[in-house]
């Protein structure tokens, strides 16, 4: 019997991190070898956020995640219908404040 082990990847999640972060905004920067996403949480009404999490990546791993990002929101839109991502909340878009500026 052939072993089909090369393809599988043991990953630890350790319990604070399986809870997760909740994010309404995300700030990327890029320079030539890094791709920085800032994954903010902004409450309504407020003048400031809060960075909760910072993830670093290249540029060919960001483009991964993009690709399996796009995958898995057209699977969820084909299992629960189309998101409205009309914003009624006047929470900037995801993508606010993107810095021109080399990370």
């Amino acid at each position: 019997m052939e072993n089909n082990n090369e393809n599988q990847v043991n990953i630890e999640l350790n319990e604070e991190t399986a809870l997760g972060i909740y994010s309404n905004l995300a700030i990327i920067t890029h320079s030539p070898s890094e791709v920085v996403c800032d994954f903010v949480q902004m409450m309504p009404g407020m003048p400031k956020g809060k960075v909760r999490s910072r993830v670093i990546m290249t540029p060919v791993n960001a483009k991964r995640f993009m690709r399996a990002l796009i995958d898995n929101v057209q699977k969820y839109e084909q299992n629960f219908g189309v998101i409205d991502d009309s914003d009624p909340t006047g929470m900037p878009p995801m993508n606010f404040g993107t810095p021109s500026t080399m990370a």
